[in-house]
């Protein structure tokens, strides 16, 4: 039997109508009592661009309808959420907030930023004498925690508010695609082809709304708000391998240069789990992650281009698709989603049946942080993720199984995976980060395999099988050039380093 899963929506999918959205990526929190003529608001959160936004065209479909301006705020999360960003994380969110924030006033669109978290939200709502809150779709937590608590004070202090939730983040919306926490990608991709046309159109434009004559946003001194949340987190470095904001979200999918819808999908089937080939992946995970660019644009343009390399473009739509959206179907369903209480029974039993197994080696947390094992590959894949921001995926799995052999337990495995994922990867703090962990350490999507020390049944993986899938000494190499070059880089930088990463690289 799966775990216990969250509770339903609060609300079923509600009416879109006059919304550009399809009604069921749309779901009616609150239903407030109707204020004519009040502005819309669109509550930004997970999904941080202006194009291809079903939650933006909602909120100004909504606003046109009634002849009601509209305007977008973001709320900075407050400490202890903020605390598990690192400066690495943050620099990239708000040197993508500094260019939406320009595109949105060449729109002559208020965006409204707070530092003082979603708490400002229902304020801002309350002075705008606001008719409706739209908010976008994230599975975590400490999103959906502070969702609830800005719905809360507006139910009691401005009830006639109403509140939509617009799933502007998956292809399928995660309340439609299914009902429940799936077991596998077998099971969940079914349930998704059969309503993917349904789901994969185009993007409409956005619909015009009458001029902002409300309340001005204060101007933001970016410089020094990036200074001082930066100069405030621990101190990751920034990389600059990918340029944040919307503009270079496009042009990482679809660039004349090295573009890689344009350039490179071709490699994508055969030489995606090579370590040694990072170019045959897409790099657009850290987009996806922030939002700079939709996961249905990326779908759209690939389906496009399909009749050159139907492959690899097949095998992208999977990951992009099935694999991303399945992770968070588990967060949406499963609370538990980081820990070992969050895994299927079996996984559970297994594991705890060979917690007390002996290790050959065990690693403290600080130990593994600092890459000092005796692997030199599992060094060569932490020291990827600490200067490159971001580990092969192949790696990824090797390297969070051999935190289970290495650790105490799987409790202290799971928890070390996923500090480590969140504080070095640009995209951490992510549902495919969790189920990528879950997937390695607790079996989470895969099934039971041959029985053996520490792992039980769960999925093994060794120094030898690595050696017949790729090269290893190659990616051991690669990596220490790249470690080196960051860390001269850093020192010539000090005391504000950034790691930078030659083109060839990427």
């Amino acid at each position: 039997m799966p775990p216990t899963s969250v509770s339903p929506p609060r609300t079923a999918p509600g009416p879109a109508n006059p919304s550009p959205a399809h009604p069921s990526r749309v779901r009616v929190i609150h239903p407030g009592g109707g204020k004519p003529g009040g502005p819309v608001v669109y509550w930004m959160l997970r999904d941080q661009r202006l194009a291809d936004n079903w939650a933006l065209l909602h909120a100004a479909g909504l606003a046109a309808a009634s002849a009601s301006p509209l305007a977008v705020a973001f709320a900075l999360f407050p400490r202890p959420f903020l605390l598990s960003a690192r400066r690495r994380q943050l620099g990239f969110l708000l040197r993508g907030l500094r260019r939406l924030a320009a595109d949105a006033a060449a729109r002559h669109l208020p965006f409204f930023l707070f530092t003082g978290g979603p708490a400002e939200i229902p304020a801002l709502v309350r002075r705008l004498g606001a008719s409706t809150l739209v908010a976008d779709f994230s599975p975590l937590r400490p999103v959906r925690e502070a969702l609830d608590a800005v719905v809360g004070d507006l139910r009691r202090e401005a009830p006639g508010v109403a509140v939509h939730q617009v799933d502007a983040h998956n292809v399928v919306p995660v309340w439609t695609a299914s009902a429940k926490m799936e077991y596998s990608a077998k099971t969940f991709r079914g349930k998704v082809s059969k309503v993917m046309d349904e789901y994969l159109v185009e993007f409409p434009e956005l619909p015009a709304v009458v001029p902002w004559d409300r309340e001005q946003p204060e101007g933001v001194d970016w410089d020094a708000l990036i200074a001082r949340v930066c100069s405030e987190a621990e101190n990751v470095p920034e990389i600059d391998w990918c340029e944040p904001g919307e503009e270079a979200a496009i042009e990482a999918l679809l660039g004349s240069k090295d573009g890689f819808l344009t350039k490179r999908i071709k490699s994508y089937e055969t030489d995606r789990n090579d370590p040694t080939k990072p170019r045959a992946l897409s790099a657009l995970s850290p987009y996806l992650h922030f939002g700079h660019i939709s996961a249905q644009r990326c779908a759209l343009e690939a389906k496009k281009c399909r009749h050159l390399s139907p492959k690899s473009v097949d095998a992208f739509l999977e990951e992009l698709v099935v694999r991303r959206e399945l992770a968070d179907n588990f967060c949406y369903y499963q609370p538990q989603y980081d820990s070992l209480s969050g895994a299927w029974e079996w996984a559970r039993k297994t594991l705890m049946d060979h917690a007390a197994d002996k290790r050959e080696h065990i690693y403290t947390r600080e130990q593994l942080e600092n890459a000092k094992t005796h692997d030199p590959l599992w060094n060569a894949s932490q020291l990827e993720m600490v200067h490159h921001g971001k580990m092969h995926g192949f790696m990824r799995m090797y390297w969070a199984k051999k935190i289970l052999e290495w650790t105490s337990g799987p409790e202290e495995a799971l928890s070390t995976a996923n500090y480590l994922n969140d504080k070095y990867e640009i995209d951490g703090r992510d549902p495919s980060g969790y189920v990528g962990c879950m997937w390695s350490i607790c079996g989470l999507h895969d099934q039971g395999w041959k029985e053996r020390p520490v792992f039980g049944k769960i999925r093994y993986m060794n120094y030898a099988g690595c050696k017949r899938k790729f090269d290893v000494d190659a990616y051991i190499s690669y990596v220490k050039r790249l470690a080196g070059q960051s860390k001269k880089r850093n020192a010539e930088e000090s005391p504000n380093p950034v790691v930078k990463l030659s083109k060839s690289q990427h």
